[in-house]
C-alpha cells in the first residue's frame, strides 16, 4: 500500500537527478582540460581552458546547491540555463579548436542525442534549435570547407535524435499502459485492490493537505455465492461487471471505484462529509436493488478515523449492520439475465506480449536505414571525384536494404525465437559494410566516420547489453590505428564522447526495462494471494495449451471453489477471509510442481493448469489438494483433460465448471439449477473477460 513516506520518494528522486546531471556536466570540461594540457602548444588554449573552468564552476555550484534548487522549485529553470551555457560553451570550444571536425567538434551532436532520450519534447525542440544554430554558426565562421560536414551531420544527428525520441516515447507509453493494467481489475475494469489502496492513500493525503474531508464506501453483495451456485461462474462474472459499472455511474466522475474482493467493491469520495453520505447510499441502494442488492457501509475522514485501516474497520461494521437491517435475497433469474445482457465490459489498455521487442527491432531497422542513407547522400553529393565512389555506393545500398527488410519483418521477428540470433547478425553485417566505407573514405576522421559513433547511444538504449557496442568501439580504434586519423586525441575525444552518452542511455534503458518487468508482473499477479490473476492466468494458459498441443503432452485444468467462504467473511470479518485466501494460494503452490500454473480468477475461485502429472493422475491430484485444504476449509474441485474434454481453455473451463458444481451438489455443499452432468465441450468465453 502507498504510504506517506513512499509519496515523498518523488522529490528525493528529482534531487538525485539534479545532482547526477550536475556531476555528468562536469565530466566533459574535465576531459577537455586534460586534452588542452597535453596539447598546450595548440591555438587558443588559454581561452578554451577558461571556458572549461567556468563550466566546471557553474556545474559545481549546481551540485552543491541542488537541495536548495529543488526546494525552491527552480529545478527546470536551472537545468535549462545550464543547458544553454553548456551548448554555448561547446560551440565556443569547437570554434576555438578549429571547427566541427576538431577534437571537440562532436560535443554538440552527442549532447543533443543524449537529451533526446530523457527530455520532454517541447523543451528538447527549443534546445535542439539552439544547438543547430550554434553548430551552423561555427561552420560558417570556419569557412566553406565546414559546410558539407555541417550539412551531413546535422541531418544525421537529427535522424538519430528523432529515433531516440520515438523509441523513448513508445517505451513511456508502454510503461504507462502497464502501470494502468497493474492497477485495474481485469474483469470489471474498476481499480483492483492495489490500485484502490494507492488511490485511497493519495486521496487521504490530498484531503490532509487541503483540510478537506473524504468518505470511504464499502459495498458487499448479498448472496453472491448462491448466484454462482445457481447460474454458474459466468453469470456471476457478468453480474460483477454490471455492479462495478452501476456503482461508477452513480458517483461523480472524479470518485474512484475499486473491486477489492470477490464480491466486494469500494469507493473513495473526496470533498464530501457525513451529511452528504445518506443521499449517496440511497442512490446506490436504489440502483443495485433487485439485481445486486448489497450491504453498504461508510466511514468519514478525518471525523471518524485518520488511517485507511481504521476507516475500513468502521465501514466494514456498517456493512454488516446494513445487511442485518434488510432482507437479503438472491435475485430472480430474470433480474440476473437482465443484468447479464447489460454487462458491457470496459475496454482496458492493451499491451502486446511482443510490443517492446517489435518496437526495438523496428527502431533498429530505422537506424540501419539512417546511417547508410546519410552515407549515400554524402557519396552522391559530395564525393564526386572519389576513386571508390561506386564501391562505397554499393556497400551502403546493401546496408540500406537490410534496414528496410528489418523494418518489414519486425512483426514476425518479434514473435520468433530466432530473433536474438538474426538481429545481431544483421547488425554486424550493416556495421561491417559501413566500416568498410569509412576505411575507403580515409579513416576515423573522415566525414562518414562520425556516423559509426552517433549510432551507439541508440543501440545502447534499445538493448542495454548490446554486444555491438564493444564491436563498434574496437572497430573505430582499429580504423584509427591501421587506416588513419588526424590525431590520437581526435579518436579519444570522439570515442569517449560516444561511450559516455551510450553509458547514460544504457543506464536509462536498464532502469526502464526493470520498471516494465515489475509492472508486467504486477499486472498479472493477484495482489492478495500472489497467484496469477485472471489476466495472467489467461496469458499463461494460452501459451501452455499451445505448447502441450504442439508436443503432444498431457494437460489438465482444475477449478477449485471454496465451500461456504462467504460465511467466514460474514462471521469473522474480511481480514480473516483475506488471510485464508492467502493460505489457500500458498498451499496450492506448495503442493504442486513449479511448472504447474496456479491462479485466482474470482473471490474464492482458484484454477490450476496441471502439466507435471499425467491425465490419469488428475483425479488423484484433485483429491490431494482437497485433502490439504480440508485442514481449514472445504473445497469442491472440477477437472477437465485436454483432448478428452476440450481442445481450448474455454471448452476445458466449461466442462470443469459443470463438473465442479455436480460434485458440490452431490455433497450437499451448494444448490444448482444447472444440469447434473457436464455439457459437451462448446466454445465459450469463460475466462477471456
Amino acid at each position: 500500500m502507498t504510504t506517506t513516506s513512499s509519496l515523498g520518494d518523488k522529490p528525493r528522486r528529482r534531487l538525485r537527478r539534479v545532482r547526477a546531471g550536475a556531476a555528468l556536466t562536469m565530466l566533459t570540461p574535465l576531459c577537455t582540460l586534460v586534452y588542452l594540457a597535453t596539447t598546450w602548444s595548440g591555438p587558443n588554449r588559454p581561452y578554451m581552458s577558461a571556458i572549461c573552468v567556468a563550466m566546471l564552476v557553474l556545474a559545481a555550484v549546481a551540485l552543491a546547491g541542488a537541495g536548495a534548487i529543488e526546494r525552491a522549485g527552480h529545478r527546470a529553470t536551472v537545468q535549462m540555463v545550464g543547458l544553454v551555457i553548456n551548448l554555448t560553451g561547446f560551440a565556443a570550444l569547437a570554434l576555438l579548436d578549429g571547427g566541427l571536425n576538431s577534437v571537440v567538434g562532436a560535443y554538440l551532436p552527442f549532447l543533443i542525442i543524449m537529451l533526446a532520450v530523457g527530455m520532454p519534447l517541447r523543451p528538447f525542440l527549443a534546445v535542439a534549435g539552439l544547438a543547430v544554430a550554434l553548430y551552423w554558426a561555427v561552420a560558417i565562421a570556419c569557412g566553406p570547407g565546414q559546410l558539407s560536414y555541417a550539412f551531413i551531420h546535422t541531418i544525421h544527428t537529427g535522424i538519430i535524435a528523432t529515433l531516440c525520441l520515438r523509441y523513448s516515447a513508445a517505451m513511456v507509453s508502454l510503461q504507462r499502459r502497464l502501470s494502468d493494467l497493474s492497477r485495474i481489475d481485469p474483469l470489471t475494469g474498476c481499480l483492483n485492490r492495489r490500485g484502490f489502496e494507492e488511490r485511497l492513500a493519495n486521496e487521504l493525503a490530498e484531503a490532509d493537505r487541503t483540510g478537506d474531508s473524504a468518505v470511504l464506501l464499502l459495498v458487499d453483495l448479498d448472496g453472491f455465492k448462491e448466484i454462482n451456485d445457481r447460474f454458474g461462474h459466468q453469470a456471476g462474472d457478468d453480474l460483477l461487471v454490471w455492479t462495478g459499472r452501476t456503482i461508477d455511474e452513480q458517483l461523480r466522475t472524479h470518485d474512484a471505484v475499486g473491486r477489492v474482493g470477490g464480491d466486494e467493491f469500494a469507493a473513495v469520495l473526496s470533498g464530501i462529509d457525513a451529511d452528504g453520505v445518506p443521499a449517496v447510499l440511497e442512490r446506490l441502494h436504489a440502483a443495485l436493488g433487485g439485481v445486486a442488492a448489497a450491504g453498504i457501509g461508510y466511514a468519514c475522514y478525518p471525523a471518524e478515523a485518520t488511517t485507511p485501516e481504521a476507516l475500513k474497520e468502521i465501514a466494514d461494521r456498517r456493512v454488516y449492520r446494513d445487511k442485518a437491517d434488510h432482507d437479503r435475497q438472491v435475485p430472480a433469474e430474470a433480474a440476473v439475465a437482465g443484468a447479464r445482457s447489460d454487462s458491457t465490459r470496459r475496454q482496458s489498455a492493451k499491451v502486446s506480449r511482443h510490443e517492446r521487442r517489435r518496437r526495438a527491432i523496428a527502431e533498429t531497422g530505422r537506424l540501419g536505414i539512417s546511417t547508410p542513407g546519410m552515407g549515400l547522400v554524402y557519396v552522391l553529393l559530395f564525393a564526386g571525384g572519389h576513386p571508390h565512389r561506386w564501391l562505397m555506393t554499393t556497400l551502403l545500398a546493401v546496408a540500406f536494404s537490410l534496414g528496410v527488410t528489418t523494418i518489414a519483418a519486425a512483426g514476425s521477428l518479434s514473435r520468433s525465437r530466432f530473433a536474438t540470433l538474426v538481429m545481431p547478425i544483421v547488425g554486424a553485417l550493416q556495421f561491417s559494410f559501413c566500416t568498410i566505407v569509412v576505411c575507403l573514405d580515409g579513416g576515423a576522421s573522415s566525414m562518414v566516420a562520425l556516423g559509426m559513433l552517433t549510432t551507439m547511444p541508440l543501440i545502447a538504449l534499445i538493448s542495454p547489453r548490446a554486444v555491438l557496442l564493444p564491436f563498434a568501439a574496437t572497430a573505430y580504434v582499429a580504423i584509427a590505428v591501421f587506416v588513419g586519423v588526424s590525431s590520437a586525441w581526435y579518436t579519444i575525444g570522439h570515442l569517449v564522447s560516444a561511450l559516455v552518452v551510450s553509458v547514460v542511455c544504457a543506464s536509462r534503458g536498464r532502469v526502464a526495462a526493470a520498471q516494465r518487468r515489475k509492472l508486467r508482473e504486477l499486472s498479472r499477479v493477484d495482489a492478495l494471494t500472489q497467484c496469477l490473476n485472471r489476466r495472467g492466468f489467461l496469458e499463461r494458459s494460452v501459451a501452455e495449451l499451445s505448447h502441450a498441443q504442439r508436443h503432444h503432452r498431457e494437460l489438465s485444468l482444475l477449478i477449485l471453489d471454496l465451500d461456504r467462504f462467504k460465511e467466514i467473511n460474514d462471521s469473522e470479518g474480511h481480514a480473516a477471509g483475506d488471510e485464508l485466501l492467502c493460505w489457500v494460494g500458498a498451499t496450492l503452490r506448495e503442493r504442486l510442481h513449479p511448472h504447474d500454473v496456479v491462479g485466482r480468477i474470482g473471490g474464492d475461485e482458484f484454477v490450476v493448469l496441471l502439466s507435471s502429472r499425467s491425465a490419469g493422475d488428475t483425479d488423484d491430484v484433485a483429491g490431494e489438494l482437497e485433502a490439504a485444504l480440508a485442514e481449514r476449509i472445504g473445497v469442491s474441485v472440477g477437472a477437465a483433460v485436454l483432448g478428452r474434454h476440450g481442445t481450448n481453455l474455454e471448452e476445458l473451463y466449461a466442462y470443469a465448471d459443470a463438473e465442479l458444481y455436480r460434485r458440490k451438489v452431490a455433497r450437499g455443499r451448494g444448490r444448482s439449477r444447472r444440469p447434473a452432468t457436464p455439457p459437451a465441450p462448446a466454445d465459450g468465453n469463460a475466462l477471456a473477460a
